[in-house]
């Protein structure tokens, strides 16, 4: 039997509306909308935000195997008592064990733990070279089978070119044809080498809040998120490993020095992907 811990860290973010969002400075907007830290060796790092109720982390197990613990907010015996989990490793080879069943889940490679699920815990293959397992979770209301999604297994689509500088790679893991959920729908954009801009022409859908991750940027690199409504934009400045969330009237999109990957995340009303209202280049301001 493999021995566990459990540290677990956590806060909460309120809704921001969108006319004190437009008041802030970049202190406020980080404070409210940026999340850092999530990934620190040996503990459970949460962010409980009131945008769908959704909860973002980082689990990051080293010798030890980490158990997810219930949080206050949640208000249940058990983290998943009320609510359904993906996780998506994006560290080094780890290994999940849900009530007694264990998954492997290789870099980049996804699991969804549904409704209901008393344990949960993570471990890494190798301490030396952890895993880092990016934690997103929402309200359920019906239980689904518990399933791996591989990265060779999710929906690919390419897009974009070169000339607009956002060819790239999606990766939906949670699709019609995959694991079904509740709520949560969850995908990966890799950039080309060369391409910068993510999710430009931009768009908002107000039936769904969203997170973005960040990752696979080296350690001087920097992505410029945008966010805000589409007559009232700003920017935060995010390094590797940082995570931005995203209310439902905001845009979220972004541009990096250089070429980098994201984990996004959505929750809400709607699990349709093209149920969104697209914003023309000359509607931003």
């Amino acid at each position: 039997m493999t021995e566990t811990t459990t540290h677990t860290d956590y806060e909460c973010r309120w809704a921001i509306d969108p006319a004190s969002a437009a008041r802030m400075g970049t202190d406020e907007l980080r404070s409210n909308f940026h999340v850092g830290g999530l990934f620190e060796v040996g503990r459970i790092r949460l962010t409980y935000a009131h945008y769908d109720r959704m909860i973002i982390g980082g689990a990051t197990p080293g010798s030890l195997a980490l158990d997810l613990e219930a949080i206050k907010p949640t208000g249940t015996a058990n983290f998943l008592d009320r609510r359904e989990l993906i996780a998506v490793n994006v560290g080094g080879a780890g290994s999940i064990t849900t009530d007694g069943t264990k998954h492997s889940v290789d870099h980049r490679d996804m699991l969804y733990v549904g409704l209901g699920t008393k344990k949960v815990s993570f471990a890494s293959a190798d301490a030396t070279s952890p895993a880092k397992f990016y934690l997103v979770s929402a309200p359920a209301h019906a239980t689904f089978p518990t399933k791996l999604i591989r990265i060779g297994d999710a929906k690919r689509l390419d897009l974009g070119s070169q000339e607009t500088s956002n060819e790239r790679s999606i990766f939906q893991f949670i699709h019609p044809e995959g694991a079904q959920t509740c709520q949560l729908v969850v995908g990966m954009t890799t950039l080309a080498p060369g391409s910068v801009w993510n999710t430009m022409p931009c768009h908002i859908h107000d039936r769904r809040s969203e997170a973005y991750l960040y990752f696979n940027l080296a350690e001087s690199a920097r992505v410029f998120h945008f966010m805000g409504e589409p007559n009232e934009t700003r920017h935060l400045v995010i390094r590797n490993e940082e995570a931005i969330l995203s209310p439902g009237w905001s845009i979220h999109s972004g541009a990096g020095t250089a070429n980098y990957t994201f984990i996004w995340a959505m929750a809400g009303d709607n699990v349709d992907y093209t149920d969104v209202d697209k914003v023309e280049m000359g509607d931003l301001r």
